[in-house]
């Protein structure tokens, strides 16, 4: 495996994206228009195809990067009663708002950081390879893959994660986002990961997710 510098690599990148999402928050309040979603429906869409690499009937743990405002842990609690969650985010306006709203929840945590505190049984990314900015396309693949690694190495039984899609009509597509390839990102996948892979594109939104799941 080549090996890649890591997120924190990134400075610029990083504060770029935070203050974005820290603007976002601050017109919207912790909803999901408050990390750039269009609304709670698409939102649960969403995490139900990440869910889907959760193994049912068992207790787990999940580091969740990029965890805003801890949307994804709202939705886990109320499906997984025994979630074991730990959430980062580089906005320090975020992880204020998922400690509040969650305050007095012992299943969940939550930390200022680009990176997981601990290795988990799974780790979930949704979002945080969406908003580019000025990036180019090398540059933000760079930090892709360098994020991509950090979650693999800390997610022992697999991790999950969603991009824009390529295939989005192009009269929709915005010059500060970035629109991966479903194929090339699979293909990293398999190469780099795992080889037990799957690409979800079939769910309404102009997006994909990918499951990895780590060799038994």
């Amino acid at each position: 495996m080549t090996t890649v510098a890591p997120p924190h690599s990134f400075p610029e990148l990083l504060g770029d994206v935070e203050r974005y999402y820290t603007a976002k928050l601050a017109e919207h309040g912790a909803t999901p228009r408050g990390v750039d979603w269009n609304g709670d429906a698409s939102q649960t869409l969403r995490f139900e195809q990440l869910e889907k690499l959760i193994s049912p009937g068992a207790r787990f743990s999940v580091n969740d990067i990029g965890c805003g405002y801890g949307a994804m842990f709202g939705f886990l609690r109320q499906r997984h009663p025994d979630v074991d969650y730990d959430g980062c985010d580089i906005s320090p306006d975020m992880v204020d708002a998922a400690s509040r709203q969650f305050r007095g929840d012992a299943r969940a945590a939550f930390a200022v950081g680009s990176k997981p505190r601990r290795t988990a049984d799974y780790g979930f990314a949704s979002g945080i390879f969406n908003v580019r900015l000025g990036r180019t396309d090398q540059e933000w693949q760079a930090y892709m893959t360098a994020t991509l690694d950090l979650i693999a190495q800390t997610s022992r039984l697999g991790f999950a994660f969603n991009c824009l899609t390529s295939y989005s009509d192009p009269d929709r597509m915005r010059a500060d986002l970035y629109y991966a390839s479903p194929t090339a990102i699979f293909d990293l996948c398999k190469r780099r990961y795992s080889r037990h892979v799957a690409l979800l594109h079939d769910y309404g939104l102009y997006e994909f997710t990918i499951l990895v799941r780590k060799e038994p």
